[in-house]
């Protein structure tokens, strides 16, 4: 193994390099968020008229599931490019990209206006900016984390973890604003366009931001290293790292489901299916996803101290509790309860999110880490995460409203996710920076923390 270089750092830099990639990834998320709760509430009426209303909600919900189809391909492009470019010109791209997408979302016409054209051109802005969203999520992760020293890591993931319930607390928040203030009418003619719009402020600060920061010294250390790298780094996860990325995908196919099942599903379920006002689902959701931030950042706290597998496993194991009591809940029809069980279950959930990032990056080399781990991440939200709130809608259909078989599968889901922690190894103390011919875990494993 190569030592690890020792060039001069910026005590600084690893402050520097959360922030960018926290308030990056949370601008990102914004934008991605606004069509998540939008695709549950006025997307169908004004997109997929023609329709009848659960057929509509279907096919809403199903133009959210292209974002996250095309997350995959921005995984593998950046993930690719990443390992060979390095960091963070990447993520100066992929916040731009995601930005100018969702700017010109809220210029299109609607199916009112140009019939067909309508969800065509929106379902292509829905894969530019899952492109971008599979690009920028690993990617901030490693910029962040690649900078951190070794016992703080943990607690930097736990930042990157509240970047999703942050934009959704600022998304519902605009939401919420704005339908306080507008008519019924007025936010379906010109309201929902505002926070689209809104995107290239944000776009303009997450690049000033990210500009200020280095590249991480784990890419300038592979750099400098005399490895011979015949295969590209994406050729080189999958050959070499595939149990792992499958492992790792298997692992976060729960917290992906779960995640879009309570902010995106349980919206429309509170106000379709339970008759609660938009402006009640929205409040409910910013009371979840404040709970999502203290869920966050004590998953990244706790599996610097615990390590990553016992805080993984707890988290795992809270969240299929909570699945059995869930629904229940949802249907006493008290706003109270309701509110304590969205934030509880979201807050779990995001307690492993909060891991998620750090137990990644730790799985994988220098050479493959970025397209590893984003394989993984978007593998998860590709084959369940997206589509759960279709799934939910389906098998409510199907069910005639009953939401048990829609619990056994979760619950299912989760099993096969706890599973895959308990098998995995634990990596708190892996040399990041370490770089080695054999680029195993093993190679790379130091006594930096004890385990």
């Amino acid at each position: 193994m190569s030592t690890i270089s020792d060039a001069p750092h910026d005590s600084r830099m690893p402050r520097k390099a959360v922030t960018a990639a926290t308030i990056g990834t949370a601008l990102e998320w914004f934008d991605f968020t606004l069509y998540g709760a939008m695709s549950a509430t006025i997307l169908p009426k004004l997109f997929f008229p023609a329709m009848e209303p659960t057929a509509g909600l279907l096919a809403s919900l199903a133009t959210f599931g292209v974002g996250l189809a095309a997350r995959p391909l921005g995984a593998i492009t950046c993930g690719y490019l990443g390992d060979k470019l390095g960091r963070r010109n990447l993520m100066l791209a992929t916040v731009t990209m995601m930005g100018l997408a969702s700017v010109l979302m809220g210029l299109l016409p609607t199916y009112g206006q140009v019939g067909i054209w309508a969800p065509i051109l929106l379902v292509l802005l829905r894969i530019i900016q899952g492109f971008a969203l599979g690009g920028e999520s690993t990617g901030a992760q490693l910029m962040a984390l690649e900078h951190a020293s070794p016992d703080r890591r943990g607690r930097y993931s736990g930042m990157l973890g509240l970047c999703s319930p942050l934009s959704q607390i600022l998304a519902n928040g605009v939401l919420m604003g704005l339908a306080a203030t507008l008519s019924s009418e007025q936010f379906e003619s010109f309201g929902w366009r505002i926070p689209f719009l809104m995107s290239f402020v944000l776009v303009i600060v997450a690049i000033f931001i990210r500009l200020k920061v280095d590249e991480t010294p784990a890419f300038v250390a592979l750099k400098k290293a005399p490895l011979k790298q015949e295969k590209s780094p994406l050729t080189s996860a999958v050959s070499s790292h595939y149990k792992t990325i499958l492992r790792l995908m298997l692992f976060f196919c729960s917290p992906a489901a779960l995640f879009y099942l309570i902010v995106i599903f349980s919206l429309s379920y509170l106000t379709k299916h339970l008759g609660f006002s938009q402006s009640t689902g929205f409040m409910s959701l910013m009371v979840a996803n404040l709970c999502a931030i203290f869920g966050a950042l004590a998953g990244g706290y706790l599996s610097d101290r615990w390590g990553r597998k016992k805080a993984l496993a707890l988290g795992s194991c809270m969240t299929l509790l909570i699945l059995f009591v869930y629904f229940p809940i949802l249907n006493t029809l008290n706003v109270p309860a309701i509110m304590a069980i969205m934030g509880l279950f979201l807050g779990f959930t995001q307690f492993q999110s909060g891991i998620q990032p750090v137990a990644f990056a730790e799985a994988f080399p220098t050479q493959v880490r970025y397209s590893g781990s984003a394989l993984a991440y978007t593998g998860a939200n590709l084959v369940i995460g997206g589509p759960m709130p279709m799934i939910a809608v389906w098998l409510m259909s199907q069910s005639n409203n009953s939401p048990w078989p829609l619990v056994t599968l979760c619950a299912v889901i989760n099993l096969i996710s706890l599973a895959m922690i308990i098998t995995g190894r634990e990596t708190r103390g892996i040399d990041l920076n370490a770089v080695a011919e054999d680029d195993t875990v093993e190679a790379r494993a130091t006594t930096l923390l004890s385990k």
